[in-house]
Order: C-alpha cells, then structure tokens, then sequence
C-alpha cells in the first residue's frame, strides 16, 4: 500500500514538472492529486487552473499532451507497468475553494 501511494505522488510530481516545462504559462495549474489504480494500468492526473476562464483550454492542452506525458514518465521512472494517463479538472478541489470563500 505505501509503495503504491509513493507512486500516485511519484505521478503527481511528474506532471507538475512536465506541466511546468510544455505550458505556456498564461495560467497557473497546480497539479492537486495523482490517483492511481490498484493494478497500476491507469492513471488520473487532477489538476486546477487559474484564472478558471482557461480551464477548458487548459484541459484541452494536457489531453492532446497525454502521450508525450506517458513518454516523459516512461524516461523518469522504472514503474514495471507504464500506465495510461488521463488528466482530469479537480472539480471537488474548486467546490472546497468555493466554500472557503463563502465562509469568509
């Protein structure tokens, strides 16, 4: 199990640097949490967007990079499986920044 969350997090840094390098930096994305599957063949990478009117081009950028991504995990990493990656908007993360806002 520990070995398994060491990789989610393995993942979730990746991206981010992979993110840092191939964006072009006309918004910020934080890449919030890695989940991967227990039989380790799919990964999910969630990720926010600032300012949120970029989110749908955001999203639109690191789907067309899901290759190249699973490439640049392929060069940093020696996982025995490689998995399929898939970036998702951190919805539940956005909705938890909402209600901070509304508690204020």
């Amino acid at each position: 199990m520990r070995h398994h969350i060491q990789k989610e997090e393995a993942l979730a840094h990746l991206a981010a640097e992979f993110i840092h390098t191939e964006s072009n930096r006309q918004s910020l994305i934080t890449v919030t949490r890695a989940y991967l599957t227990p039989d380790e063949r799919r990964a999910d990478i969630y990720f926010t967007v600032l300012p949120s009117e970029q989110e749908e081009a955001v999203e639109t950028f690191l789907k067309r990079k899901r290759t190249e991504f699973r490439d640049f995990i392929k060069h940093h990493t020696n996982f025995r499986v490689l998995p399929t990656v898939d970036f998702m908007l951190d919805r539940g993360e956005k909705n938890r920044q909402e209600l901070e806002e509304l508690s204020k």
